[in-house]
């Protein structure tokens, strides 16, 4: 169930006064852009505020916090505490940080509200189609069912004293969420010197803070899934996650497959779809995204659809779009064509 594509790009960024206004112009704000590689991508930063070392200070703090984040949560970093959870994979319950518990609660929590579309338990699938891209070959259905029994809710149990127990053979990754969930940190983290902001993870989880003077909204070009755009939308306090479903693929035996994998049945995506979900945080927003892009244009929309704060956007390379009612309203949202079929819902 890994998470990749980029799909916005930023159309503009303003730091002026209103030049429409009988009042006079306010000074104009301060911008500092800033960018690195954090979490296996890029972490872009456009900071609004009057004081431009304030805006440095809270640039530093941002990537720090990442850092923080990623140590915490990481199953690349050995001694993070989901490492160290899944490396005591059927020994017992284990004390975890009480922020990853709470992580880990929340997950479980989505994968109840989408049926298993969602699922951080989805380790072993993961590891099983890196070893089946390696080979060229594809999984036997032994190995596929052996991975597919050591995934699900039920191999995490949470106990009433807050330890955890992982089963044998299970392993837990938060990669669909990590990076919604570090940009959550850094929102909440920002001084107050910080007027607006725009945070963004590779260009496929973003947190829009306030807005650019004169502006409504952060404004953002959709990419489309095959090329061309789908449309511009313009942000304003809201999180958005964009999740692709072949976006980033693997070639095994010839055939293309997609890093997104459905824990439900153990098989990767292989229909081109890209989904994009507005929420309150950018940890649910990215689940969402995940579930949305997995169960598809009736099952997705609708799960979308029934969650309150919750909007989504599901588009396929043929052109074709599904979204749901408080969509355009939600995110300002202007169509550009695309090729293909169109409207679908």
């Amino acid at each position: 169930m890994r998470r990749g594509g980029r799909a916005l790009a930023l159309l503009a960024t303003v730091a002026c006064g209103c030049a429409w206004s009988a009042e006079p112009e306010p000074a104009p704000l301060e911008q500092l852009l800033g960018g690195g590689y954090a979490m296996g991508t890029v972490l872009e930063l456009t900071l609004l505020g009057a004081e431009a070392p304030a805006l440095d200070a809270a640039r530093a703090a941002a990537f720090e916090e990442v850092r923080r984040v990623e140590e915490l949560l990481s199953r690349w970093h050995a001694i993070s505490e989901i490492s160290r959870l899944n490396a005591a994979a059927g020994t017992g319950p284990q004390a975890l940080d009480p922020e990853a518990l709470a992580l880990l609660e929340r997950c479980l929590g989505f994968t109840r509200t989408t049926a298993g579309a969602f699922d951080v338990t989805v380790g072993p699938l993961i590891a099983l189609w890196r070893r089946a891209e390696e080979r060229g070959a594809l999984p036997g259905e032994a190995e596929l069912v052996a991975a597919r029994v050591r995934v699900g809710p039920g191999q995490l149990e949470i106990g009433s004293d807050g330890r955890v127990a992982l089963e044998a053979g299970s392993s837990v990754d938060l990669g669909a969420v990590a990076k919604g969930y570090a940009l959550d940190r850094v929102r909440a983290r920002l001084p107050d010197a910080v007027e607006a902001a725009l945070l963004n993870f590779g260009q496929s989880s973003t947190w829009a803070i306030g807005r650019p003077p004169g502006e409504e909204g952060w404004r953002l070009l959709i990419q489309a899934p095959g090329g061309g755009y789908a449309g511009t939308i313009a942000l304003r306090d809201q999180a958005l996650s964009a999740s692709g479903s072949v976006s980033q693929w693997r070639e095994i035996g010839g055939r293309r497959f997609g890093h997104v994998i459905d824990p439900r049945d153990g098989q990767p995506l292989t229909r081109e779809l890209q989904s994009l979900v507005v929420a309150g945080d950018a940890t649910l927003a990215e689940a969402m995204a995940t579930a949305v892009v997995v169960l598809g244009p009736e099952e997705g929309i609708g799960l979308a659809q029934s969650l309150t704060g919750v909007e989504a956007l599901l588009l396929d390379a043929e052109g074709r779009r599904w979204r749901t009612r408080g969509w355009d309203r939600a995110t300002r949202f202007e169509e550009l064509p695309v090729r293909g079929a169109g409207e679908a819902g």
